[in-house]
């Protein structure tokens, strides 16, 4: 990058009349934000309906439903990744490490043809069955709208790169109704440091945008908890476990996920389509036989937050959808990482929190919190940004009174992956798309 490249991405002392427009620029952006988020989630609610149709009636056609169903699952995520590979390449997979390579200017800003593919894409994948999640898709389309707002309005790239970011945000907020956690996500995660001006536009776009998401879908959260008590001082040593366990879990999602990619990669030279196709035939497969394992997998996690899940079977479901993320994203269809790893960190937690209960039931343990505390745990070891980790699972719950429990696990969390030398995994998927 040139000299003058980084004097123009330095943070800069704006006019106050400047930075009123940008404030401005950055609600319309939200606004574009959070209109495709809602649609975007709705689209998504009406194909999770449908493929659970679709697979009680091709039940009735015992081996030939079977057969049929594998058919269409591999057929959608092979248009899917034909749609991105066609017409939108950087519309692939998450989209967060594309949005952190433009905001450094390693790529190109996004075309506004990526819009329509990642949405396109996002339903056709996720709402057949792949465990990816809705916020990839948000995300990147929300940076994208919000960037080509700051075009419209023609301003500079110094502000388009602001409203990149802030977009980003707002698609973030969107896809799980947390407008703190978009905000903060955009400082912590895309940006790594702390500028008003970007403050200023991030928290503008993730209102606005949280204020479209509940004229169209309402203002509920998305996860209902019962209520927790604060845990006593006594319990702190169980969720420290609880986060070191977090850690290395982490460690084994982001090198599962990479080798994943690595094992994907070395059939380069098949067709994409074709590749995808058996993805998706993998999925139909599992669907046929637990249709409530497929998916973003929010139901899993509600089951999961409501205690709901046999001791015995909850580490088959965790290593199951671990495989089932893992190739699902080595699709390459649009879909992001958000969704399905808190589903791996409600039954990593609920799991714990079984066991500690059965080991020690003099001390009254709740494991539903410990699965609540492990969403935040979790994410925080793969993605290393523990305050969008907390604030995300806060927002998301309801839930304040494990606060403290998910500091002291996000901490284990976070400490365990960086001694052990392991990369954030939004780091490792730059690094990739950038050396394809």
């Amino acid at each position: 990058m040139t000299e003058r490249s980084n004097q123009e991405d330095a943070p800069q002392k704006a006019a106050p009349g400047n930075l009123l427009v940008l404030a401005v620029v950055a609600v319309l952006g939200g606004i574009g934000a959070g209109s495709i988020g809602a649609l975007f989630r709705l689209a998504l609610e009406a194909a999770s309906r449908l493929r659970g149709q679709v697979i009680v009636w091709m039940h009735g056609w015992s081996f030939g439903g079977f057969a049929l169903l594998l058919v269409l699952i591999a057929f959608c995520a092979a248009f899917a990744a034909w749609m991105v590979r066609r017409f939108a390449p950087h519309a692939s997979g998450s989209g967060i490490p594309q949005v952190e390579a433009e905001l450094s200017r390693e790529l190109t800003p996004p075309s506004a043809s990526l819009i329509p593919v990642k949405f396109a894409g996002g339903v056709l994948a996720i709402g057949s069955g792949l465990a990816l999640g809705r916020e990839g898709p948000s995300i990147q389309m929300g940076a994208s709208i919000a960037y080509h707002t700051g075009r419209w309005f023609r301003r500079n790239w110094v502000d388009c790169r602001v409203l990149l970011a802030a977009g980003a945000g707002a698609g973030l907020a969107t896809a799980f109704n947390a407008p703190i956690a978009g905000a903060v996500f955009v400082l912590e995660e895309l940006v790594k440091r702390f500028e008003p001006r970007i403050a200023i536009a991030a928290i503008a776009a993730s209102a606005a945008a949280i204020w479209v998401q509940r004229l169209i879908l309402g203002n509920r959260t998305d996860f209902t908890v019962q209520a927790l008590a604060a845990p006593s001082f006594s319990h702190e040593p169980l969720y420290l476990l609880l986060g070191i366990v977090a850690g290395f879990a982490a460690v084994f999602y982001n090198r599962t996920l990479l080798w994943g990619l690595s094992a994907s990669d070395r059939f380069a030279g098949w067709p994409i389509e074709l590749r995808a196709a058996l993805v998706g035939a993998a999925i139909a497969a599992v669907a046929w036989f637990a249709p409530t394992m497929v998916g973003g997998g929010d139901p899993l996690t509600q089951r999961a937050l409501d205690g709901v899940g046999a001791l015995a079977l909850l580490p088959a479901i965790y290593l199951l959808r671990l495989g089932m993320i893992s190739c699902s994203y080595g699709a390459q269809t649009p879909g992001g990482l958000f969704a399905p790893l808190l589903v791996l960190g409600a039954v990593l937690g609920l799991w714990i929190g079984k066991l500690c209960a059965l080991a020690l039931p003099g001390m009254a343990i709740e494991p539903v919190g410990f699965a609540l505390v492990a969403m935040a745990a979790l994410f925080t070891g793969i993605v290393r940004t523990p305050v969008t980790g907390i604030v995300l699972v806060t927002e998301m719950t309801g839930n304040v009174s494990m606060l403290l429990p998910m500091m002291v696990a996000c901490f284990a969390a976070m400490l365990v992956p960086t001694l052990l030398g392991d990369e954030p995994i939004y780091d490792s998927l730059r690094a990739r798309l950038l050396h394809r």
